[in-house]
């Protein structure tokens, strides 16, 4: 297994976004939950260290534990194509979707469970009795019996679901079931997630967050934004002299952005002054890059609004592990594109992001979103969308469809726009328009989207609930003096 690597962070830089009510009470937890996890691990285990939402999270949360003064440590499971093939069909039907409409019977069980033997072996080498393990998604669920027998307390957290049941959702958790039922706490994102056969006192919902100062949200000023775009190759005109593409990294040392973006487009790349519709995810075909394009397809039909281009972005798929499907989503969103009419394909830009440098990469994608006019999520099914929550912190307009997570985020009206039915290409086409055509409206919009993200979705918040679970944990599992 590959142990992700992690410094501490202090929770000192909250304090000017808190009330001094909800600092103080950040500050008691911390002290808590330090006493209480001495000499013990917080393990997180999962299927990727880059490349996903997951990820995105475990990073700084994992960093504000340590300055916490708890031991927390990240382990990335191993796993061949075949185990990730197994593990995005469960995903797909865990989300109601078909996927590749792949079995998921006795042969993919069998290379599920091989897999995951191989690494228990490993993790159990690490994992001490009494130390806290959390599972997160479908990929690592199979390690949870081997967990029981080593005497740690387990969480399984699913970052993923459905609001409704259907054959599909049902496949997914009767794959999972036998792996799940001596696990003593549940963590989803939304309630309506929970699956009918989990003891629902067992089950909390804890809704994700973004760290505001990592290198993906942390402010930055307008020139560079500038910077890091035209040397990036996302824009048009010569890098300003003044300003280099500055940004702090993790660690808090300086970082440069010097990686090229891998674009595929018909001309030259937006000038400054272009209105961009950005969409940036991973190459999933549940995030619905073809509608986007499609759908923009209706919004330049006699002319773009003022001119606007769109930027269809997700990492380079050679860089994501657990994501066997981006290749064939990412050639399939190019050979659309190639079929669209030209003065279509003119304005759409397809955007390969350098992983590389995860902090480089994040700083792209902050730049981007900042200089955007609208960011969308046009997703089909979305677990809960932190590229929403990121685009809302920075203050723009929002549009994206009213599925999952997305929901909880976004009063339609209010912090951004709601489409529906997010197959509705001419509704998607009309909240865009509307946007382009309304730059209050989109201020309006923007500002309530950063209060939004202020008050509920930061990584505080996040941190005191888990602290809290694992104290009810703890209490729980403690031997009885008694005995």
């Amino acid at each position: 297994m590959n142990e992700i690597h992690l410094g501490a962070r202090s929770f000192d830089r909250f304090e000017p976004l808190l009330s001094a009510e909800r600092y103080a009470q950040t500050l008691r937890a911390a002290a808590a939950i330090q006493l209480r996890m001495r000499g013990r691990v917080l393990w997180n285990v999962n299927s990727s260290a880059v490349g996903g939402g997951v990820a995105e999270m475990l990073r700084p949360l994992l960093a504000y534990s340590r300055g916490m003064g708890v031991d927390a440590r990240w382990l990335v499971i191993r796993g061949d194509a075949e185990f990730f093939r197994v593990t995005k069909r469960l995903h797909h039907a865990l989300h109601g979707s078909r996927g590749d409409g792949s079995a998921l019977g006795e042969d993919e069980r069998r290379i599920y469970e091989d897999t995951l033997r191989d690494n228990a072996v490993e993790l159990l080498g690490h994992v001490q009795p009494r130390d806290v393990v959390l599972l997160h998604d479908p990929q690592t669920a199979g390690l949870a019996p081997h967990l029981t027998r080593a005497g740690a307390i387990q969480v399984w957290r699913c970052h993923i679901g459905h609001d409704a049941t259907n054959e599909e959702v049902e496949r997914g958790w009767q794959f999972l079931r036998p792996y799940l039922s001596e696990i003593p706490a549940f963590v989803f994102s939304r309630e309506a997630y929970v699956p009918i056969f989990c003891d629902h006192g067992k089950a909390s919902v804890i809704q994700p967050s973004i760290d505001p100062f990592s290198p993906k949200n942390q402010e930055l000023d307008e020139a560079t934004v500038r910077a890091i775009l035209v040397g990036a190759g996302l824009l048009d005109g010569p890098l300003p002299d003044a300003t280099p593409p500055i940004f702090e990294r993790e660690d808090g040392t300086p970082g440069r952005v010097e990686q090229h973006a891998e674009v595929i487009r018909l001309g030259r790349p937006p000038s400054w002054e272009t209105p961009l519709v950005v969409q940036i995810s991973r190459w999933d075909p549940l995030k619905d890059f073809l509608g986007v394009m499609r759908g923009f397809a209706g919004v330049v039909d006699g002319g773009a609004p003022a001119g606007a281009e769109l930027i269809l972005a997700g990492p380079d798929v050679r860089a994501v592990a657990d994501d066997p499907e981006g290749r064939e989503v990412f050639d399939a969103v190019v050979e659309a594109w190639r079929a669209l009419p030209e003065v279509v394909r003119d304005r759409i830009h397809l955007v390969s992001l350098p992983t590389d440098d995860v902090d480089a990469n994040a700083a792209i994608v902050n730049a981007l979103q900042r200089h955007a006019a609208i960011v969308v999520q046009k997703s089909l099914q979305e677990g809960f969308g932190l590229t929403v929550t990121e685009a809302m912190w920075k203050g723009r307009a929002v549009v994206a469809s009213a599925v999952g997570g997305i929901q909880d985020q976004i009063e339609s009206g209010v912090q951004g726009l709601l489409i529906k039915d997010p197959t509705d290409l001419d509704a998607f086409a009309a909240a865009v328009r509307r946007l382009l055509g309304d730059a209050d409206l989109a201020d309006r919009l923007g500002a309530a989207a950063r209060e939004r993200v202020r008050e509920q979705f930061l990584g505080v918040r996040h941190l005191l609930e888990y602290a809290h679970l694992i104290e009810r944990l703890d209490d729980a599992s403690a031997p009885d003096e008694g005995s």
